[in-house]
């Protein structure tokens, strides 16, 4: 067993709840490396649903522990919220959770600075759920944020609070964006939080340190997805923190040298929330089907995704950033009614064929995809768990992305519970989760 990082390789959404949940009993602490509440991770086991939005998946198996790194900004209300749910489920979070002193945390105020770049006129609308992680990230940049050891200070708190409301307050202002803020509400709220929370908050570099002398094991779950990464995805339209691989070591403190294996997910097709541009979007009664047989729809925010056909150079390129060893294609089941899938397998931006993904939204705004059809199966996959039992047309399916993106697809998921998945024997994928 190894130390390994899991994580989204498209636009995020691809399934990594179920596969951290799935491969958690082998690892002992499963540690979360950026983002915030704004998506969640949906876990299904038997008849119980759980949407997880800050707390890692594998907080679900007894005895595991769950971590939140420095790279996550924390809504303390939101995490005091999710928490009593699982509490109230029967999870152990007091001795299963730890969180980073080193995380900042999220105000409310930081919404109100959202809406100035999603509603204000003349600003780029990201397509954001307007819960303040943008700006939460700005404030961290910035070097005016605040994080859990500031929130546990009780002597520095409350001045601290009201100076970066008030700095919230007065930008908003200045766009004409105005709701009413009770200051003194705040404080007090943040305040309580902070108590109850107490207890799970240390110093998690140290933590994970110690763990890994003591011989145990790391999974590292990523949120959202490649593309969305700040520094490599389809910018501006992001996220505000590193999605890639290298944000386990920048958002945990645990080095590079310590981690063995990177594994990817991507849907067997594709989505993305929100704006930007999307060169495979299905913008008809397929893609209607699929966002319905999928249930794309946020699990958080309850937004429609938006639905297309895989993207070999996407994939190609993420596989580049973040050195997958093996991915897992998820949702295959959703494709079982179609009679073929469009698969792209390149762009053509201004009569010149790539596969190479462009830099610029704008280049990727005028891509037009270079399809090659692919044979549907038109049979039930849903539940299989054997590769020979998938029909073989969608096992051609499978083996084609292998042959474009050059990354093996050690694993497969057709639904959404622990024993509706595939693993190939002999596969890195079965390798390095043994």
């Amino acid at each position: 067993m190894s130390n390994i990082v899991i994580l989204g390789a498209q636009w995020g959404d691809e399934g990594k709840g179920k596969l951290v949940d799935l491969l958690a009993d082998r690892f002992d602490y499963i540690v979360r490396y950026q983002g915030g509440h704004n998506a969640g991770h949906t876990i299904v086991i038997g008849s119980k649903k759980f949407v997880l939005r800050l707390v890692p998946s594998g907080i679900l198996h007894p005895g595991k522990v769950a971590v939140i790194g420095n790279g996550l900004v924390v809504d303390p209300l939101a995490l005091y919220e999710e928490t009593g749910q699982l509490e109230a489920a029967g999870i152990d979070v007091q001795n299963q959770l730890r969180i980073s002193n080193r995380a900042h945390i999220v105000l409310p105020t930081h919404r109100l600075v959202e809406k100035i770049s999603e509603t204000v006129p003349g600003q780029v609308a990201i397509g954001t759920t307007l819960r303040g992680m943008g700006p939460t990230y700005e404030d961290k940049a910035g070097r005016r944020g605040l994080r859990m050891a500031d929130l546990l200070d009780r002597d520095h708190l409350e001045g601290a609070l009201r100076t970066l409301i008030a700095n919230h307050v007065t930008r908003a202002r200045a766009f004409g964006v105005e709701d009413a803020i009770n200051t003194d509400e705040i404080v007090a709220r943040y305040t309580e939080a902070a108590e109850r929370l107490r207890p799970l908050v240390c110093d998690t570099a140290y933590l994970l340190s110690d763990a890994m002398r003591a011989g145990k094991n790391l999974l590292f779950e990523g949120a959202q997805g490649t593309m969305l990464d700040l520094d490599h995805g389809t910018y501006p339209f992001v996220t505000s923190s590193s999605a890639c691989a290298g944000g386990a070591s920048t958002g945990t403190g645990v080095p590079p040298t310590k981690i063995d294996a990177v594994i990817g997910i991507s849907k067997a097709y594709i989505t993305r929330v929100g704006g930007g541009p999307f060169p495979t979007e299905a913008l008809d009664g397929k893609g209607d089907l699929i966002r319905n047989r999928g249930h794309e729809f946020g699990s958080v925010t309850g937004r429609p995704r938006r639905c297309g056909w895989f993207d070999a150079p996407l994939l190609k390129y993420s596989a580049t950033l973040n050195g997958f060893e093996t991915m897992v294609v998820t949702k295959l089941d959703v494709l079982d009614e179609l009679d073929e899938i469009p698969v792209c397998v390149g762009y053509k931006i201004d009569g010149v064929t790539t596969t190479e993904m462009p830099a610029t939204v704008r280049e990727l705004a005028r891509a037009e995809p270079v399809y090659q059809i692919l044979p549907g199966w038109q049979s039930i996959t849903e539940g299989i768990s054997d590769w020979d039992q998938l029909p073989e047309a969608a096992r051609n399916y499978v083996l084609f992305l292998e042959d474009l993106t050059g990354v093996e697809a050690g694993c497969i998921s057709t639904g959404p519970e622990r024993t509706q998945t595939v693993r190939r024997a002999g596969s890195i994928f079965e390798k390095i989760t043994a």
